[in-house]
């Protein structure tokens, strides 16, 4: 809920990005608005049913929160906010560019496994580098175990919700490795100031497991794209370097490679099943 004289001093609701809920927020913040989260209070929401809406959502969600980022840092850098604040917002603007290092960092993997076993490098892979490694995702966890298990609006048991979140983070992880291309394109887009319509998220109202085809919906459904034909291409080939690394006995990789195929393969395929042509009048 917003304060209608919040909304007018910020200056607004703006249309120059995807994301005009995120931009107004961090103008009224600069204007001095608290935000309060009250996290115990629910209300009626729809998630994404299947892949093309989810790939949608995401596409404006990133794309969105670059345009935001390019739009709204220089004014908070320049204003008089603590420096604490200032990069605490800049993380949080920034937040959708992590998808370009995540696929920069898939891709080269697989040169940087032929360049580790067949010139014979050593590449001061030891129990320090690990521990970084071990520390960086068990940051990501904490993070979504504390949104996923010590939310008050769980309904589930601990235990149940315990069992829940370990058996589905590394499904989550390998899913959004799989959409780093998709996401990475939508930054890229958004810090060029390339414009593109708001495509919303379809609802399908769905209430139980009984209901109707999704592909009932023709607003969803549309033709494959290059990317999704580029993310099956990219399944493939971290099939081989998993493959590969194995036979050459280079495992340093291996799991990273599966599961960067899992999520690439896991996108490819529910896209491709999701899609059909779009209906013509």
């Amino acid at each position: 809920m917003w304060r209608r004289q919040a909304i007018e001093d910020a200056g607004g609701w703006e249309a120059d990005t995807l994301t005009e809920d995120l931009d107004l927020s961090i103008r009224a913040q600069l204007k001095g608005y608290k935000i309060k989260f009250l996290e115990d209070i629910g209300a009626p929401a729809e998630l994404p049913a299947e892949m093309n809406s989810y790939r949608s959502q995401q596409f404006r969600w990133m794309k969105g929160g670059a345009e935001t980022a390019k739009k709204m840092l220089p004014t908070i850098w320049n204003s008089s906010l603590p420096f604490g604040k200032k990069l605490h917002a800049s993380m949080h603007l920034m937040a959708s560019s992590i998808f370009v290092i995540v696929f920069i960092l898939g891709v080269s993997s697989v040169p940087l496994v032929y360049t580790i076993n067949h010139l014979s490098l050593n590449y001061g892979f030891d129990k320090d580098s690990f521990t970084g490694f071990l520390v960086g995702l068990l940051v990501v966890a904490a993070v979504f175990y504390v949104a996923n298990i010590q939310s008050p609006v769980r309904k589930e048991s601990l235990p149940k919700a315990v069992f829940r979140y370990i058996t589905l983070f590394p499904t989550f992880l390998a899913l959004s490795m799989g959409l780093s291309l998709h996401n990475m394109i939508a930054v890229i887009e958004g810090w060029r100031g390339k414009k593109s319509p708001f495509v919303r998220t379809p609802k399908f109202n769905i209430q139980a497991s009984k209901d109707p085809s999704l592909k009932a919906n023709n607003y969803v459904m549309r033709e494959l794209s290059w990317t999704t034909i580029l993310e099956g291409f990219l399944t493939m080939y971290f099939g081989v370097a998993a493959i590969w690394g194995a036979y050459w006995g280079e495992t340093t990789f291996l799991v990273y490679h599966v599961m960067l195929t899992f999520g690439y393969g896991m996108v490819f395929l529910q896209t491709w099943k999701d899609a059909k042509p779009a209906a013509t009048a």
